[in-house]
Parts: structure tokens; sequence; C-alpha cells
């Protein structure tokens, strides 16, 4: 199963927006292929996220390795900063 990244395409706040940025940046920049779901584009996206994190009220970015979740930014960074990204997103 691909990483799958859910992400906002319409966020106020840039903050959120950053980090989606730098993770896309990340995987793109490590060759690791990944797919980005638009939870502000599709109301499902949004509920499957939630859903497969057992949190009705998580904001995007998420990280998954198909439907298993991973983390979220602070995890992803956390990784990145240890060495561990491949080992976080369980390839």
């Amino acid at each position: 199963m691909p990483v799958r990244v859910f992400l906002s395409s319409v966020s106020s706040n840039l903050e959120i927006k950053k980090h989606q940025q730098k993770i896309e940046m990340i995987l793109s920049s490590k060759k690791i292929s990944f797919e980005c779901e638009d939870v502000a584009s599709d109301e499902e996206k949004k509920s499957e996220m939630r859903r497969l994190m057992g949190n009705p009220t998580a904001l995007p970015p998420q990280i998954f390795n198909g439907d298993v979740y991973c983390g979220d930014f602070d995890a992803f960074e956390q990784a990145v900063e240890n060495e561990e990204l491949e080992k976080f997103l369980k390839l």
C-alpha cells in the first residue's frame, strides 16, 4: 500500500500549510512514493482519516501507510531528525 498524506488544500492556518509542504518536500526528495488525500475537497476523506485514526477531531496533515496510521507532523519530523523515516512510514 502507498504512503498516504491527508492534507487540506484550503487552510487559513499558515503553520499547517508549512507542515504539509515540508512533508511533501521530504517525501519527494527521498523518492518515497505517496498519495495526497485532500480532506477539504472531499468530506469522506476527512471522515476516513478520522475513522482510521480513531480521533473524531483530528486535523491534517496526517500520515498513513495504506490504512495503517503512522503519525502526525510532529512524529514525522521526529522520525526525520532521528533518521528513522522508513521505520515511521512502515516501509
